[in-house]
């Protein structure tokens, strides 16, 4: 039980006065300042399993705070010079690590190499600004060491891409690729006002899941990838007119979308995780 949670507005403009740390909207900080809210984050992001928890981005400490509860260990990156020795002072755990680097610099195969040797399960949590929620995620999905679980918080808007189905207009690249990789869970949605200062809009927690089985060669997921990108260059376009740019060759592309059952007059975002899974071995099948 935290007697004195950071995750308040009181405790929140306290510390910020303490140590003169206003937020920066360069950095993008919005605090958080309900502490029901942060318990549900940590909880979920920690699960049962011991593991150990990498938080991007700790800020101040609110949910850094709770991880620690739940945790046997956490490392915490931050980008910020000014907070590293606020959660040293203000948290009191003595299986806490905290990282002045940004997070996007840093070497996570390397790191997740340590905490393999070590026999230790790895899990990501952080409540993540908007400008780099998709290259931070893209970082962790490409990292060629085991990660458990990654629990983060963003705009919601850009969770709605992630987790989009098929045939809704937030369906995109992004949607098939990161599915291609993981299992989404939406953990909760999150109103704008339990942040200090409050944004503009409202904030989603997912969890990414990583699967097990790739249907793809891992040497050729990044063709996959770059394919899945091509057939939603431009959405107003047909698979087709996109696929037969792509490849340079409008016969080609018209057969590859006949042998794979797909029409011509299809649109990228009205096709399944499947489909175009099959049209990429298709490809492959006929090189």
């Amino acid at each position: 039980m935290i007697e004195q949670p950071i995750a308040t507005k009181k405790r929140t403009r306290e510390i910020q006065e303490k140590y003169q740390a206003q937020t920066k909207k360069s950095f993008g900080q919005n605090f958080i300042v309900e502490p029901g809210v942060v318990d549900k984050i940590a909880k979920a992001a920690c699960g049962n399993e011991g593991a150990s928890v990498i938080e991007i981005g700790p800020g101040i400490g609110a949910l850094t705070q709770y991880l620690c509860e739940y945790a046997p260990e956490v490392v915490a990156y931050e980008i910020d010079p000014r907070f590293p020795p606020i959660l040293e002072k203000e948290i009191d755990s003595d299986h806490l690590k905290v990282i002045l680097q940004d997070f996007l610099e840093t070497d996570v195969d390397k790191v997740l190499e340590d905490f393999e040797k070590q026999n230790k399960k790895v899990r990501f949590a952080g409540n993540l600004p908007y400008y780099i929620t998709t290259p931070i995620l893209f970082k962790l999905f490409e990292a060629t060491h085991p990660v458990d679980a990654i629990t983060v918080m963003m705009q919601k808007e850009v969770a709605d891409r992630f987790a989009a189905r098929s045939s809704s207009k937030e369906y995109n690249a992004l949607s098939v690729i990161t599915q291609y990789r993981t299992d989404i869970k939406k953990i909760m949605d999150v109103n704008r006002n339990v942040f200090w200062p409050s944004p503009n809009v409202g904030s989603s927690v997912l969890q990414f899941t990583f699967k097990n089985d790739h249907p793809i060669p891992v040497e050729q997921e990044k063709e996959f990838f770059e394919l899945v990108k091509a057939c939603f260059t431009q959405r107003r376009k047909t698979i087709y007119n996109n696929l037969q740019e792509y490849m340079k060759d409008k016969e080609a592309a018209s057969a590859i979308l006949e042998k794979a059952g797909i029409p011509l007059n299809a649109r990228a975002q009205q096709l399944e995780l499947s489909d175009f899974i099959r049209l990429f071995e298709v490809m492959k099948d006929e090189d």
